[in-house]
């Protein structure tokens, strides 16, 4: 089911890449003619998002391959290169809009604001349609989340561009255009922050937010057969999939069959309470090692 999902997302991407490719080139060829910094900005940020939707297709592509000895986690980790890649690309995009909109806010320029309005409304319905392709999608996969921000807020900054260029037609107040530049970049830095900060979590291996050790040592050791719990590390490998490792000191020297009894006690907790599925468990007894909760040695 998940394999046939994804597949179903691909080509929803392929279908959002076609559009966008048709919404660039009509706005560059139209920002050259009206002379629109805030148009060429807008193709700019098309552009972008042609990039981040063929990187998460990509991505979803490579997710999908299997496992083997030599790739045992296989592509997983793809998705969240993608969202991370997407995001750092809007950053960047961002600060150069920035700049150049401070050059033309300092030296408006006359505009043909008709190609603006016209090319603006086309960029609204065309981006709409992608939003709307992805927007179910987008709650399940950070991949597929940082593409579809991309996509609204291209919708947003068309939506700002066409009022602009309607404003330039009536009252010819062509600085305008930067400063609408400058409201774009500092919308697309907003929307952006979060992914970026998110997939950056997933990709250092940092503890998911959700997942509380000290709350998680404090439930195993009251089982009365546990002593401590240490050498623990939890990381997700994708924006779903939760891992969990930890060494397990027991009281006593317990046969197999009590050992792994408690070890499943352990498991139960961790999934009923951390929704966590990928557990490691090293069982120990009267074993000289660092206790430390999270090791330094690791």
């Amino acid at each position: 089911m998940h394999q046939l999902n994804q597949h179903q997302q691909g080509i929803k991407l392929l279908t959002a890449i076609a559009i966008n490719l048709i919404i660039t080139v009509s706005q560059v060829i139209g920002g050259i003619i009206s002379g629109s910094i805030s148009l060429l900005s807008d193709a700019l940020h098309n552009l972008s998002d042609v990039l981040a939707l063929v990187l998460s297709w990509v991505a979803t592509k490579l997710s999908l391959k299997q496992n083997t000895t030599g790739k045992t986690f296989g592509f997983k980790r793809a998705e969240m290169m993608a969202a991370f890649i997407n995001a750092a690309a809007l950053i960047v995009i961002a600060v150069y809009l920035i700049i150049e909109a401070v050059k033309r806010f300092l030296n408006p320029q006359i505009i043909e604001s008709s190609w603006v309005i016209w090319l603006a409304g086309l960029s609204i319905v065309l981006n709409g349609i992608s939003v709307w392709i992805l927007h179910h999608d987008s709650k399940h996969s950070l991949n597929i989340k940082s593409a579809y921000i991309h996509l609204l807020t291209d919708m947003f900054t068309s939506i700002a561009v066409l009022l602009g260029g309607v404003l330039i037609k009536l009252y010819e107040i062509y600085w305008l255009d930067g400063l609408l530049t400058l409201l774009i970049a500092g919308y697309i830095i907003f929307s952006t922050w979060k992914i970026l900060m998110e997939s950056m979590r997933v990709l250092m291996m940092f503890t998911p937010s959700e997942v509380e050790i000290e709350s998680i040592k404090n439930k195993i050791c009251k089982l009365p057969d546990i002593a401590n719990i240490h050498h623990v590390h939890a990381w997700q490998l994708t924006d779903h999939q939760i891992h969990f490792e930890a060494h397990i000191d027991f009281i006593k020297d317990l046969k197999l069959s009590e050992v792994e009894n408690n070890l499943n006690k352990i498991r139960t907790i961790l999934y009923r309470d951390y929704h966590i599925e990928h557990v490691t468990l090293q069982p120990e007894f009267d074993h000289c090692d660092h206790k430390d909760l999270v090791s330094q040695h690791a």
